[in-house]
């Protein structure tokens, strides 16, 4: 991992959009930025994590970690290929959550892609007009993002980073607390029929692999 946490500047020339779990349908992601006339020279897209796995195309991965506008953060389906080269998940188990399509690929096709997931951070940073804005694919594990940048940082990095991938303890508590030190957070990893908001905590993963559509929404 060459960062646990990006931080980017304001768009001063466009828009910035975050998208929900993709999951291999960049089909669905190409058409909901053609219906928000998506600018690739002055707009942003970031990403909760989740592009791969489950889904029709997942291959279509590299080219869009790739685009000078896209950015996003590691989810645990990027993590789970990562696990699977250096033999901390079986291949059995990774078919199951659906990686079948890296399984086939060539060693050397595999370790191309591990190398895009593994510069994937942990966390983005975002400074928008309405203030900072996080984006984490499973939940940020404390009261305030000081403390998760900190914690990033710190001894327990890697348990940290395995938290922020995995954890459904803020949603599944329907904690409405949220996050201290940001305008708003966005998250994936647990599908919700719509979009829904604790606190200030956005969950945007609308299950479009399962058939629903899936979420772009404009940051500001």
């Amino acid at each position: 991992m060459t960062s646990s946490v990006q931080r980017l500047s304001a768009n001063r020339l466009g828009r910035d959009f975050v998208v929900g779990d993709v999951h291999g349908c960049f089909d669905k992601l190409t058409a909901e930025l053609k219906n928000l006339n998506f600018d690739c020279e002055t707009d942003r897209l970031f990403s909760v994590g989740d592009l791969v796995d489950r889904g029709p195309d997942s291959a279509a991965v590299t080219e869009w970690l790739t685009q000078p506008w896209f950015y996003a953060v590691r989810g645990n389906h990027e993590q789970m290929a990562l696990d699977y080269l250096v033999g901390d998940l079986d291949s059995d188990d990774y078919q199951k959550y659906g990686g079948a399509w890296f399984l086939e690929l060539s060693f050397q096709e595999q370790r191309k892609i591990a190398a895009q997931f593994d510069a994937l951070p942990v966390v983005l940073e975002v400074t928008t007009s309405s203030g900072l804005v996080g984006i984490v694919h499973a939940d940020c594990p404390f009261a305030s993002w000081a403390e998760l940048i900190a914690e990033l940082n710190g001894d327990d990095a890697l348990l940290v980073a395995d938290t922020c991938l995995y954890s459904r303890e803020r949603i599944t508590a329907n904690d409405e607390s949220g996050v201290a030190g940001l305008a708003k957070m966005f998250v994936g990893h647990t599908p919700v029929q719509r979009s829904i908001l604790l606190g200030n905590v956005h969950y945007i993963d609308t299950g479009a692999v399962f058939g629903n559509r899936l979420t772009v929404t404009q940051i500001d």
